[in-house]
């Protein structure tokens, strides 16, 4: 191909940055502005134009999804590379590949297995009980944000050096992080910020090993940057080393996950760090209306802590920002729904209609008059594929038979189907696993093999353990493709049976269907198995779903109405676009109005849900509101809408 023709579809300042022999680049790309086009781009400059090798070039970003867009496109520009010529992936996918081949360095077991969000969750309630601790006061849920709080640092005061002076409740929380980590070590365990830590560590202590990935990664390329925090940085600036080229393409005035660790000071930190940094600026913006983005523009500038840009656009003024003031939610809710009637009336897609909000409990009135209105919607992120009970129970038997230290996947087998081992004999076996410092398998077989539990009960806890070797053995020694193995585990284990007992139940053909997809998709990736990894399939399957699927939703492209929040929300786009709930309290939220940086992080919150029309923009908000059951009356609209320019907005 020629690439200089590429460059011809590419604005000046793509060019520039696409171009440019700079060897430290940051590209500051505004909402819609095309930022993947100039990072797809600059792939093929390297190779094409610069001549370095696929190999030497790495690409990182956030999502799945985006990672999957920018490898589409650099093939339909190149054609088809090898497997492992460039490498782009998520920043949880590189660690996972790291530390698969690194895993004697990082201290880590050769099967480790990664705890998604789910396991991580039963696993702490599991912990919290067994640690006696009120759980209403330390739930699992709050035990979860400290733990990846702590672990979105570089470094923390360790657990066992508590000083007895410190809070007696940051104590427990240590106490429960310290927890946590032992029986995340004893059982093989490696949840999504753990992965990042190990990694940025394993490159930390052994220079040989970050050497070696410097001098293959020559060229590294970041998105969505301003969604690092802090062990992402640091693990970047380690991997860029001193004569690396880095290119950081991100929007300061999108970052809006700082309550999960991002951090938008890492914008200023790059300047700082990284010598003679060429700055490119793209602010043309090619998804919304000129009334749209002066309205982003005028909100977003009441931001102090930014890089200023000024998104601006070839299309036409387009239509007035509507704005409603409803007597209450559910005249809030009719107004939505009776519009986007009118919207399915002129343009039948319905789409390309989203219906925005801070908080997920604002969704319940706009659910139920669409259902009034007959009007098709979607959650947004709802229940996903890999979250079905179904599929959970399946996973969790695949993941023991793999690696019996997990104590997570114990825990939801053991009696799936039911096989007569009942809570008393669960918490009998995890006492002696607590006593001797067991995993939950060892601790069983040490309770059967003692004979210390009797009658039913110990029967059917040594045809569990019968059960569990032999399959072991068989998928270990066998020849069977991963789908063959899978089919096997499913049938060895009865899963389907419990679901046979209910045959005329409403989900039985949604439950046997989400089985049969989970196979199938097994069978495709017999195709794709990495044989340069000297992992089970098993295991490499496991490792697939748990890096790759993280969020994914099965049902994203179905015609309906999309209800999401406002986080939910970024990096999409719609023709017509609500966001409901602008009252002070709400949007911005009560916790954000105590903090200069929080509110700045909710303005920046708005300014997404803006940038996500692309014709049509409606605000709204309500007079009155029931919180928590009670009525009261909202004093105010949010000052975002105060802070939006009188002449772009209509009042509905």
């Amino acid at each position: 191909m020629n690439v200089y023709s590429v460059l011809d579809t590419l604005n000046d300042k793509q060019q520039e940055a696409v171009t440019s022999n700079d060897k430290n680049i940051l590209v500051v790309s505004g909402a819609g502005s095309g930022k993947t086009r100039v990072l797809v781009n600059r792939i093929v400059w390297l190779q094409l134009v610069k001549k370095y090798a696929p190999s030497s070039i790495i690409a990182i970003t956030f999502t799945n999804k985006a990672a999957s867009v920018m490898r589409d496109r650099v093939q339909s520009l190149i054609g088809i590379q090898k497997k492992n010529d460039i490498w782009i992936s998520t920043f949880h996918g590189l660690a996972n590949r790291l530390l698969r081949v690194h895993y004697v360095d990082a201290n880590l077991p050769k099967d480790f297995q990664i705890l998604d969000h789910g396991d991580q969750i039963r696993l702490l309630k599991q912990l919290i009980r067994s640690l006696n601790l009120n759980e209403n006061k330390y739930s699992a849920h709050r035990a979860m944000h400290y733990i990846n709080i702590k672990k979105n640092r570089i470094s923390d005061i360790p657990p066992h050096n508590i000083n007895i002076n410190r809070d007696a409740i940051e104590m427990v929380w240590c106490q429960i992080y310290q927890s946590y980590k032992d029986i995340c070590n004893r059982s093989g365990l490696v949840d999504f910020n753990e992965l990042l830590k190990r990694a940025y560590i394993l490159c930390l202590n052994y220079p040989n090993i970050l050497r070696y990935y410097q001098q293959r990664f020559i060229n590294i390329l970041v998105d969505e940057f301003q969604d690092t925090n802090q062990v992402q940085y640091a693990w970047l600036r380690l991997l860029s080393g001193n004569n690396n080229n880095l290119m950081i393409v991100g929007d300061d005035d999108q970052s809006i996950y700082g309550w999960r660790g991002a951090q938008v000071e890492n914008f200023r930190r790059f300047l700082e760090d990284f010598s003679h940094v060429r700055i490119v600026i793209l602010e043309q913006n090619y998804r919304s209306t000129s009334t749209i983005l002066k309205a982003a523009n005028a909100l977003i500038c009441k931001n102090n802590m930014r890089l200023k840009k000024n998104l601006w656009t070839l299309e036409d003024k387009g239509n007035a920002i509507s704005v409603y003031c409803a007597v209450n939610v559910a005249d809030e809710a009719l107004f939505v729904a009776n519009n986007l009637v009118n919207w399915r009336e002129r343009h039948g897609d319905l789409n390309k209609c989203a219906v925005l909000y801070r908080n997920n409990f604002q969704s319940r009135l706009i659910e139920e008059m669409l259902l009034k209105k007959k009007i098709p919607y979607q959650i947004y992120g709802g229940m996903q594929f890999f979250e079905r009970k179904e599929i959970k129970d399946i996973l969790a038997y695949l993941k023991f038979i793999v690696n019996q230290s997990n104590d997570t996947a114990y825990m939801r087998i053991i009696n799936t189907p039911n096989r007569g081992i009942g809570q008393s004999t669960v918490e009998m076996i995890n006492t002696y696993a607590n006593l001797n410092h067991l995993s939950l398998w060892n601790s069983s077989l040490y309770v059967s093999n003692k004979k210390i539990i009797k009658g039913g009960p110990a029967i059917a806890l040594k045809k569990f353990i019968t059960l569990i070797d032999s399959l072991k053995k068989q998928i270990l020694t066998t020849t069977l493709s991963l789908h063959e193995q899978i089919c096997y585990i499913i049938k060895s284990v009865g899963l389907r049976s419990i679901y046979d007992k209910n045959i005329s139940a409403p989900t039985y053909r949604e439950r046997m269907q989400n089985i049969e997809e989970l196979i199938a998709m097994s069978k495709q990736y017999d195709d794709s198995l990495e044989s340069t990894i000297n992992i089970n399939p098993l295991q490499q399957f496991l490792s697939y779903i748990s890096v790759e699927f993280e969020g994914h939703s099965s049902d994203a492209y179905s015609d309906a109405v999309q209800l999401m929040t406002l986080h939910s929300a970024k990096g999409l786009e719609f023709s017509q676009v609500f966001i409901i709930g602008l009252e002070e309290g709400i949007f911005p939220n009560y916790i954000s109005l105590t903090s200069q940086s929080l509110l700045e992080e909710e303005r920046r919150l708005m300014y997404v849900g803006i940038t996500r029309a692309m014709h049509k923009l409606t605000i709204s908000y309500s007079e009155t509101r029931y919180i928590y059951g009670k009525e009261r009356v909202v004093q105010s609209p949010s000052r975002f809408v105060n802070e939006l320019p009188i002449d772009c907005l209509e009042i509905c």
